[in-house]
């Protein structure tokens, strides 16, 4: 395809909006599909989740890697046909083991797909970083909305149906790579020297490198805490009597909260031009905190007030995460410092269901809300230190 001298947000929110909402559809289904369909124990779903997890992290790390140092064009196309290829067999094989296997490589894809789509977005040039994240933001949380929603409606009638379903979004996902992704960066190549090149990578080493890492664990901390909504919480809700459509309606809330709040939030952080760093720090904090409220909650008025606050926390300070991760980073090395925020996000995530599990045997609820809510803190205490140095 010609070369595009530029992407434009709108493409950058389509792709992350098609690419979640297709995504979305396989997520709820993992646990459930294994179990009831296909009649393997949890732990057999908990071990496929692993691996389909790490096999992500992989393509996280492996999306980066193409981008800095091949073509980010080639390897979008190929991670894009991964996915689809993946999604397109399950369409007709979905016994087991098939079904897992085909969900690792699906798992693959999508990494290296999640983390181009953040490489790309630090190249946007019409816009702002901190505007472009914020909405891929809300195009993630849009596509969230529409899988999950539809996954459970089209479910009753096949699951082929469902990865049919599915399968559509990932092929116009891999019709809008192959027509708009074909970016010309010869300007951004020709702009720096080697010696600049080489400059700014022992720059980076010095200085910013020390604050990517803490952040990215704190990313990890996070995302650890919050998949604990995903996996526990409806266990626990149910157990007080709460039932599992007002959990779900919980989910609503966070989504449209975050579609219709983002950017009026982005809007208003960039009116009263507030520092960025300075915004995740307050983000994460109001985010940390709403995890020990978690201990007094008892119905579900005090559980939507405590989800409500969690979401404006996530408003305020995740989808800047990124964006504070690009600042930091070499023009060169921009993939890889992606790669590194979008792995240890889904190791967070592919964790957090067997690390709860075990927590709640062990101990029980309260003492494991308390727990992340240090965790997440002491995380973001260790940032702020290691930030402020750097500034200084």
């Amino acid at each position: 395809m010609k070369k595009r001298t530029e992407l434009g947000l709108r493409l950058v929110f389509f792709y992350s909006l098609l690419l979640n909402s297709g995504a979305a559809f396989m997520w709820p289904l993992v646990t459930m599909y294994i179990d009831d369909y296909l009649h393997k124990s949890l732990l057999v779903s908990g071990v496929s989740l692993l691996f389909i997890s790490g096999f992500t992290i992989i393509g996280n790390y492996i999306g980066g890697y193409l981008f800095d140092h091949w073509s980010a064009y080639k390897a979008a196309l190929i991670g894009i046909t991964i996915s689809t290829e993946a999604i397109l067999a399950l369409i007709f094989f979905h016994g087991w083991p098939t079904f897992a296997i085909l969900m690792v490589v699906l798992g693959f894809g999508d990494g290296i797909n999640l983390t181009l789509l953040n490489s790309y977005a630090t190249n946007v040039k019409s816009k702002d970083t901190r505007t472009v994240f914020n909405i891929l933001y809300v195009g993630l949380n849009i596509g969230v909305v529409i899988g999950t929603a539809m996954v459970g409606y089209l479910l009753k009638y096949g699951v082929a149906i469902v990865f049919m379903t599915a399968a559509v979004f990932y092929i116009l996902l891999w019709l809008l790579t192959f027509v708009y992704f074909n970016i010309d960066f010869s300007d951004y190549d020709n702009s720096i020297s080697k010696e600049e090149i080489k400059e700014e990578k022992e720059g980076i080493i010095k200085s910013n490198v020390r604050l990517i890492y803490p952040i990215c664990i704190m990313v990890f901390t996070v995302y650890l805490s919050y998949t604990l909504w995903e996996s526990v919480m409806s266990v626990h809700m149910v157990r007080m009597g709460i039932p599992f459509e007002a959990y779900s309606m919980l989910w609503t809330v966070n989504g449209l909260m975050i579609v219709f709040g983002q950017p009026i939030l982005n809007y208003v952080s960039k009116r009263l031009k507030i520092h960025l760093n300075h915004q995740v720090f307050l983000g994460v904090f109001i985010f940390a905190i709403s995890f020990y409220f978690l201990v007094y909650a008892k119905t579900f008025p005090v559980f939507l007030a405590i989800m409500i606050f969690l979401t404006f926390g996530e408003m305020l300070g995740l989808p800047d995460v990124p964006a504070w991760i690009d600042q930091l980073s070499t023009k060169s090395e921009k993939g890889k410092y992606q790669g590194m925020f979008n792995a240890l996000m889904s190791a967070g995530r592919a964790i957090s269901p067997l690390f709860a599990g075990l927590f709640v045997e062990g101990f029980g609820y309260n003492p494991l809300f308390i727990f992340v809510t240090v965790l997440m803190l002491v995380a973001l205490l260790l940032v702020m230190i290691i930030s402020r140095k750097t500034e200084k």
